[in-house]
């Protein structure tokens, strides 16, 4: 459901993908974290997002502000930025990684945000006879995740064009 992007600027890209057709975007700057893990020790990843809606298709162009390691500074980013997870909804992010654990496949960052959206990044592709590609980011259901995509695709159904970037406040 959802394509994840890690960018060098977030207007930018937010302003290529309108042109296509994405959109509005909403911008969460410096999103709190609850807790989060990377490659299993406690991280402090100072990060912006902005995710527009493309048909079914969401889109999320990612920055992270600080040089904290995180799967987001070890994707190679070119100049636009690079296709780093495929996210997909599940309810429950614990019984996913549960089965993903069962084939051999352990989450490289996990976590909170600070008003409870739980998620977790699984690279299936660093397994033996893995395919290649990028992460998967499984999104837990729950009340704040639901409604805000909720408003991102409400948003894109007959948009005129008008204000392509929002900041959330």
């Amino acid at each position: 459901m959802q394509l994840g992007f890690v960018v060098p600027d977030l207007e930018a890209a937010a302003n290529h993908w309108v042109k296509l057709g994405v959109g509005p975007f909403f911008l969460l700057e410096h999103i709190s974290f609850g807790e989060c893990f990377y490659k299993g020790n406690p991280t402090h990843i100072d990060m912006s997002v902005a995710v527009g809606q493309w048909g079914e298709v969401q889109v999320e162009l990612i920055t992270q502000h600080n040089a904290t390691s995180s799967i987001y500074t070890e994707v190679a980013v070119g100049p636009q930025g690079a296709l780093q997870h495929l996210g997909v909804m599940t309810h429950s992010v614990k019984a996913e990684l549960a089965r993903y654990a069962a084939l051999g496949i352990e989450p490289v960052q996990w976590g909170s945000t600070g008003n409870g959206i739980h998620f977790a990044y699984v690279a299936s592709d660093r397994v033996t006879g893995g395919h290649p590609g990028g992460m998967i980011e499984l999104i837990e259901h729950g009340p704040a995740i639901d409604g805000f995509f909720a408003i991102v695709k409400k948003a894109a159904l007959g948009w005129d064009g008008s204000k392509p970037l929002r900041r959330m406040t």
